[in-house]
């Protein structure tokens, strides 16, 4: 059955997909706020970060949890699990429970959104939370969030500064949630052994405080709105990063140099828009794996013979996840150096694979692979309760138009060899970042 897609009065997003096939007597929850990193205050970075957090400590008690026992406790106590991530654009949070327990779910849902309130000393739990996952965070995120820092001045990664967020006050971080976290900036999304009718019925019903607060606040912000237009404030449909300029026209921007276990350069190349050009978005992300496991890995194997690469890697999308953001995006290339090889002389090596791509023709075999393994890396994440609910809210916030997560092996079948040609020139012509990865004292080069 095609995903039902309404919106609430207050400008809800509800989207609802019943897959018994995949739910097997489960159900999956998933909701998208656009809020994410690009939206942290000046001078507190990490908010969007910390109020992810926030939604899943003890809450102390509020009508949809009287004992205070929190969201995560409730769920664990009905048998199931939750997690969340914050994003660049997005925050998404997704819950799956046994399917008779849904309308409960969806009641604990609305109901952190509406109690709301971290005290002082929850808050500064958090932020030594999200120290610790930063220090622990790999260098694969490091060389991302520099590389589209330096195509998009003012973006800015999702974990956040801990020194920036040492001296949050609750009254910010409430503040914050009440700008993001209304109703026209939120998708909900629910998959599984599921009926669309009695799910949105129960929808109406938990969620119309949300709906009220967001008519509520529009209408108190109304006299300061007539006189300053709040560009931030628009729906994601026309949302743009806030903080995020176009790529600089520069054929090539060097970054500073970061710490690495071994001698290398990450190389990053802006992404087309996966809404506004979403073939040639399509056709990178099929190059990236005709890189990846085909072109560099060849080269790599070769170093011991004079080659100037011993490892490559190549991700396309968010931290490797593609169309899991909106524009701004971008493709990754990490590439080990041999010793005394240069940084100039492994980013030659990356063009030349490039052009060689560009020149084409690609080969139909080589082609046929790279599609077919993003076809099964779908099919086997289809299967998953979690990350289909996600990609279906995805789609409705920060996607519009798209035909949903089932519409997407027929797009990449139609990926044509000549397309992705055109995608490796793309990469050739456009801006670069090109980041040295330094072997620190007692590392091996």
């Amino acid at each position: 059955m095609s995903p039902s897609v309404s919106v609430l009065p207050g400008g809800l997003r509800v989207c609802v997909e019943s897959v018994p096939q995949y739910g097997r007597g489960l159900a999956a929850v998933a909701l998208t706020v656009a809020a994410g990193g690009d939206d942290d205050p000046a001078g507190r970075h990490g908010t969007a970060h910390l109020v992810e957090h926030l939604m899943f400590p003890r809450s102390g008690g509020s009508s949809a949890d009287p004992a205070g026992e929190g969201y995560a406790a409730l769920v664990a106590g009905a048998g199931g699990v939750c997690n969340a991530e914050t994003h660049r654009d997005h925050t998404v949070f997704h819950t799956t429970v046994p399917a008779e327990l849904l309308p409960d779910a969806l009641s604990w849902e609305a109901g952190r959104l509406l109690g709301f309130a971290p005290t002082e000393d929850v808050i500064r739990t958090e932020i030594d939370v999200i120290a610790e996952e930063i220090r622990g965070a790999g260098d694969a995120g490091r060389y991302w969030e520099s590389a589209l820092g330096a195509l998009y001045p003012g973006s800015r990664d999702s974990f956040g500064t801990p020194a920036e967020l040492a001296g949050i006050t609750a009254g910010e971080v409430e503040a914050f949630f009440r700008s993001h976290y209304k109703a026209p900036r939120m998708a909900l999304s629910v998959v599984g052994d599921v009926d669309p009718a009695r799910v949105m019925a129960v929808v109406r019903e938990v969620f119309a405080g949300v709906a009220r607060t967001a008519e509520e606040t529009r209408a108190a912000e109304a006299p300061r709105t007539a006189r300053e237009p709040r560009t931030t404030e628009q729906t994601h449909a026309a949302r743009e990063p806030r903080a995020a300029e176009a790529p600089r026209t520069v054929t090539e921007i060097r970054t500073a140099p970061l710490p690495a276990a071994r001698a290398g350069v990450a190389v990053g190349h802006p992404l087309p828009d996966p809404v506004a050009d979403r073939p040639a978005y399509l056709a990178q992300a099929v190059l990236a794996q005709v890189l990846g496991r085909s072109r560099l890995p060849a080269l790599a194997r070769s170093a011991r013979d004079g080659r100037c690469l011993t490892s490559a890697t190549v991700t396309c999308g968010y931290h490797g996840q593609w169309l899991a953001s909106a524009a701004p995006d971008l493709t990754l290339a990490v590439l080990g150096r041999a010793p005394a090889t240069e940084v100039g002389a492994a980013v030659d090596i990356w063009r030349s694979v490039l052009r060689a791509v560009a020149d084409g023709p690609l080969p139909e075999a080589e082609h046929r692979r790279a599609v077919n393994s993003l076809l099964v890396a779908w099919h086997r994440q289809a299967d998953s309760l979690p990350t289909r609910v996600v990609a279906l809210g995805r789609d409705a916030l920060l996607l519009p138009g798209s035909a949903g997560p089932d519409a997407l092996p027929a797009e990449l079948r139609r990926t044509t060899p000549a397309e992705v040609a055109a995608a490796a020139r793309a990469l050739l012509e456009g801006p670069v970042t090109v980041t040295e990865l330094a072997p620190q004292k007692g590392t091996v080069g």
